[in-house]
């Protein structure tokens, strides 16, 4: 099933989601090592890290979005690309409490609940990764039909159609 939101021939959300993955498990290990005695910088690292790890994680659901509401009901990939939605609400729901907490707070630093809520949230952002490449590598969602180890650049317009009396 290919893509429904693409740049440049290839689908959108797949760019998007690293970021937030990164940013976002970034600021977890910095918030952990600030609370074994890391540099004190860490903290306020690990806040923004999140911060723009949940921004990035609001654009790469929207991309996401796209591409769910086109795969059919009624097939795995439906089932499993739900299960992949619902992990990610959840890890941006988790990441957002902890950033409001912080947002308040009078140090941006997290204590040992809201690392306890940051390792939770990458646990499971950890299964939800898993859930989106299995729908791509198993499930084919997001994959350009013509797809194969000698498929023309995406950059190349597709073949133009035969006219009536072409013999190619």
């Amino acid at each position: 099933m290919e893509s429904r939101l693409k740049v440049l021939g290839h689908p959108v959300h797949p760019m998007l989601v690293m970021f937030p993955l990164a940013l976002l498990v970034t600021g977890a290990l910095f918030d952990i090592v600030d609370a074994v005695g890391g540099p004190d910088f860490l903290g306020e690292a690990a806040y923004w890290n999140i911060t723009v790890g949940l921004v990035g994680g609001l654009l790469a659901a929207a991309a996401g979005t796209v591409d769910l509401l086109a795969i059919p009901a009624g097939t795995r990939a439906k089932r499993v690309a739900l299960t992949h939605a619902a992990a990610n609400v959840a890890v941006v729901l988790l990441f957002a409490a902890v950033w409001a907490v912080r947002l308040s707070a009078e140090s941006r630093t997290a204590g040992g609940a809201l690392i306890a809520i940051e390792v939770v949230a990458v646990a499971l952002l950890g299964i939800s990764a898993w859930l989106g490449g299995e729908l791509v590598d198993r499930l084919g969602v997001g994959v350009d039909p013509e797809a194969g180890l000698d498929a023309p650049s995406s950059l190349r317009p597709p073949a133009a159609t035969q006219r009536i009396g072409d013999v190619r």
